[in-house]
């Protein structure tokens, strides 16, 4: 559910776009934006409260309904960027377009998978498909529109994109409950369809970036590196070291050092500048995030798989559970960002991990469950309120840790940080989903207890990483 939770830095990514070419069908090209970016953010959540059920059809274990998971999360944290740049390169209508119809077929291929191994490479196609429409929607809203007309249209993007992180789990986990699994990716037809139909008659035809070339041999590392960490990590958590888990680990690692030196050899043309790093206060973003959204991912995979295979939740009611998550975000976000516009984001980045810490210690009276009140509403809320005081200042807080040049890369490269956190996270829950009955609910005090320590290194990096200057 990582990808439905909001990722501040996707809208300051269309908040860097400065020029500004104005279309003759606005409402119609917020709307193609909205269901392109939607498709995405939504089957990232909506997949979680299914996968019990995927896992009783397919007879599938842990360390697959993990990939079920990370098939999406790893191609959409590799080739973010790239997805980007190729919207620069070949026009972002086209690449717009194609991701959407990509995603559409392998929604398909999704829905009509005969056994589990189609179905993970399906789940690939849709994240690689993500990565190509998501970058691109927002580079074409901000493009499209200027001034304060460029901050109303994001606003009604990020107000859209807060509803349907609230309703899509909970449509989802109504169509699992009246039929099957298989209807929560077949919804994605129509949707895709109508959002390609808008951008048609919308989007204008922009330039094409041609003295321009694409990052394909670190897109091609980062890719190699995750997934073979994240398949080593996998195979860990659920089954212990083995002689081939060590060897991915340590060749998905060394890839990851050779995508850091091409990078570094690429310079300003890189998909990862290094410039980047150049900024404490980048680095201390970069890793806060990291923690932070990697506390939340495991969460929210393994709360309602928790509910629904210990507790006998349905998936409509383990999908409404965490509906407060996007609704506080949605309502509490604005006032945390006045509130850091007064005395700065660094105090607002340091204290809010820090709530988030106190409701995943709150989560661990899951495992004595006497009602959802009691025992899993305290815990959504104060997480919930924690990554709300988050969201606003961590997206003013990397915009101003690098100069103007960098803006555009800095929100890209955090926003896919926030995704590998969610990779990584699934990744280590192996331990937890192997289990079953009391020793289920057990794991879940354990997983609890290190969300909140990973919260808590959230807001060290805060602390002793972030230096931006007050406001005056």
């Amino acid at each position: 559910m990582i990808s439905a939770a909001y990722v501040p830095c996707d809208a300051s990514t269309a908040h860097a776009i400065t020029s500004a070419p104005i279309t003759v069908r606005p409402r119609l090209l917020i709307a193609s934006t909205i269901l392109a970016s939607s498709l995405a953010m939504v089957d990232g959540s909506v997949v979680n409260v299914g996968l019990p059920a995927i896992g009783t059809t397919f007879g599938a274990g842990a360390a697959h309904l993990q990939w079920v998971v990370n098939a999406y999360l790893l191609p959409l944290s590799a080739l973010l960027l790239l997805g980007g740049a190729a919207g620069d390169i070949f026009g972002r209508r086209r690449i717009l377009i194609m991701g959407v119809t990509l995603f559409a077929v392998s929604s398909v291929a999704c829905a009509t998978a005969p056994s589990i191994t189609v179905l993970l490479a399906a789940r690939l196609v849709q994240g690689a498909s993500a990565a190509l429409l998501m970058p691109n929607s927002l580079s074409i809203l901000g493009m499209a529109f200027s001034g304060e007309a460029k901050g109303r249209a994001i606003g009604v993007w990020a107000a859209f994109g807060a509803a349907a992180g609230a309703l899509g789990p909970v449509l989802g986990g109504w169509l699992i409950d009246l039929g099957s699994w298989r209807l929560i990716f077949l919804i994605n037809v129509p949707i895709a369809i109508v959002a390609i139909c808008f951008a048609l008659l919308s989007v204008p035809k922009d330039d094409v970036g041609k003295g321009a070339s694409l990052d394909g041999t670190g897109a091609l590392l980062a890719s190699i590196g995750l997934g073979l960490a994240t398949w080593a990590l996998t195979e860990i958590s659920s089954r212990g070291w083995s002689a081939p888990a060590s060897l991915a680990l340590t060749a998905g690692l060394m890839a990851l050092v050779a995508f850091v030196f091409v990078e570094g050899r690429r310079k300003e043309v890189a998909m990862m500048p290094l410039a980047l790093f150049g900024s404490s206060t980048f680095v201390g973003l970069t890793l806060l995030t990291l923690f932070l959204y990697a506390a939340l991912g495991g969460l929210l995979v393994l709360l309602p798989y928790v509910l629904i295979t210990s507790v006998k939740y349905s998936a409509t009611q383990a999908a409404v559970a965490l509906l407060p998550l996007p609704i506080v975000i949605s309502l509490m976000s604005p006032i945390a960002g006045s509130i850091a516009a007064r005395i700065g984001p660094r105090p607002v980045l340091i204290s809010s991990p820090l709530v988030v810490a106190a409701g995943f210690l709150l989560a661990m009276r899951i495992a004595s469950y006497d009602g959802y009140w009691t025992s899993v509403f305290p815990s959504i809320l104060l997480i919930a309120l924690g990554i709300a005081g988050a969201v606003a200042p961590l997206t003013t807080a990397v915009l101003m840790s690098v100069d103007s040049q960098h803006t555009g890369s800095a929100s890209g490269f955090n926003s896919a940080v926030a995704r590998t956190g969610g990779l990584v996270a699934t990744a280590l829950i192996g331990s937890v989903m192997i289990a079953s009955g009391p020793a289920l609910r057990t794991a879940l005090e354990m997983a609890a207890i290190v969300g909140a320590v990973t919260c808590l290194a959230a807001s060290l990096s805060a602390f002793l990483w972030i230096n931006l200057p007050s406001p005056k």
